[in-house]
């Protein structure tokens, strides 16, 4: 199967402020079924000021300030031999759902430009990914809607809440980017982030889930392994590149290893990708390519199922399962639980099957340590 051509819009930042985007970045990258063809940095100013905790949603962290993530994206580029351009989103909200910024400084122009660019430049449609503000490509929207209509296969919108009354943080960050694309015409998945009972609780229709501890981290490839050390312990060293090729210490690594996992984003790169979660004939969890499939797998569901969607002034929305035409899909899990148990053995043997490009195996030849 030709690579499936995609546009990653997500809020990752350098240090970072939620070390799970840096986690995640890494599956389009690895996955043989995806042509990452440009990653959006989402930037929000308030955020890149100290003390982002917020007690209300208990999103953020007080570790201090943090500019866009030019540094990770450089070091999966460099690990994989890649050169997928980055781009810069917009630091302030949208001020209407109409609003298409272009006003902004030159800076901040780059993430939508990069999103035009790439869509005109690809001759298949390509899927774009939500992680973060949907500011980004709203702004693309309200400046090339044609453009937007011909050439995105679907938005993958990782935002909002299952149940209407709780405020995500997603939405959050920009509601008048949310209410844009919701009364857009264009063909956009949901994966709420939360339920009415917020962004660490588990539900049908929500994609949260969590890893108890990152001990698998100990058996990456060790220029991954060293990736992930370098930003979950939050290693202040400015040669970002070299720091891949050396060991880290023990303590940076020992607390890599201890972390509790919050995930988020797992449900949309297996639909992206078109892989599934299985349980074997073994009675042992796998994420597996389509060709991968056997007789006796029983598919675990990562659903989408038609919907209708009525988005409100403040971004929050409510939906409803239709049988009439819709360009809308709401994600469906079925068991949540279930769903986590077999992430939780999956996922790790997933990241652990990573490997770089040849190119850099006599930097990476270590020991696993």
């Amino acid at each position: 199967m030709e690579p499936i051509p995609v546009i990653n819009i997500t809020d990752l930042y350098h240090p970072p402020q939620d070390p799970g985007d840096n986690f995640d970045l890494v599956m389009p990258y690895a996955l043989p079924e995806i042509d990452l063809r440009a990653v959006i940095l989402d930037v929000t100013e308030a955020f890149r000021r100290p003390s982002t905790y917020d007690e209300r949603t208990g999103y953020g962290d007080d570790t201090g300030p943090r500019d866009p993530g030019i540094i990770p994206v450089t070091q999966l580029n460099y690990i994989f031999d890649r050169n997928v351009p980055y781009g810069i989103g917009p630091f302030q909200q949208m001020r209407t759902p109409d609003d298409d910024m272009q006003d902004l400084p030159t800076f901040q122009q780059s993430g939508v430009d990069l999103i035009l660019q790439t869509l005109m430049a690809s001759e298949k449609k390509v899927e774009i990914t939500v992680f973060g503000s949907a500011r980004a490509l709203a702004v693309a929207y309200n400046r090339e809607p044609d453009l937007l209509r011909r050439k995105v296969a679907r938005v993958h919108l990782c935002a909002g809440a299952s149940e209407p009354h709780f405020l995500e943080w997603n939405v959050h960050l920009d509601p008048q980017a949310i209410v844009c694309l919701l009364q857009s015409d264009l063909p956009i998945d949901i994966y709420p982030c939360a339920t009415g009972e917020g962004p660490f609780a588990y539900g049908r229709h929500n994609c949260f889930w969590r890893l108890p501890d990152l001990e698998f981290v100990r058996y990456m490839h060790p220029v991954l392994k060293r990736y992930l050390g370098y930003a979950i312990g939050r290693v202040e060293r400015s040669d970002f590149l070299r720091a891949l090729e050396e060991d880290l210490p023990k303590d940076v690594m020992a607390r890599t290893y201890a972390r509790v996992h919050n995930v988020w984003e797992t449900a949309v790169w297996l639909n992206v990708s078109g892989r599934r979660l299985v349980l074997r004939r073994d009675d042992f969890f796998e994420i597996v390519a389509k060709g991968e499939l056997e007789p006796g797998d029983a598919i675990l569901p990562n659903s989408l199922i038609p919907c209708s969607v009525k988005v409100g002034p403040d971004g929050r929305f409510h939906w409803e399962r239709t049988s009439e035409p819709t360009s809308f899909r709401m994600y469906d899990r079925k068991d949540p639980a279930l769903n986590e148990r077999a992430l939780r053995q999956a996922l790790p043997n997933l990241y652990i099957s990573f490997q770089p490009g040849s190119h850099m195996d006599a930097y990476f030849s270590g020991a696993l340590g």
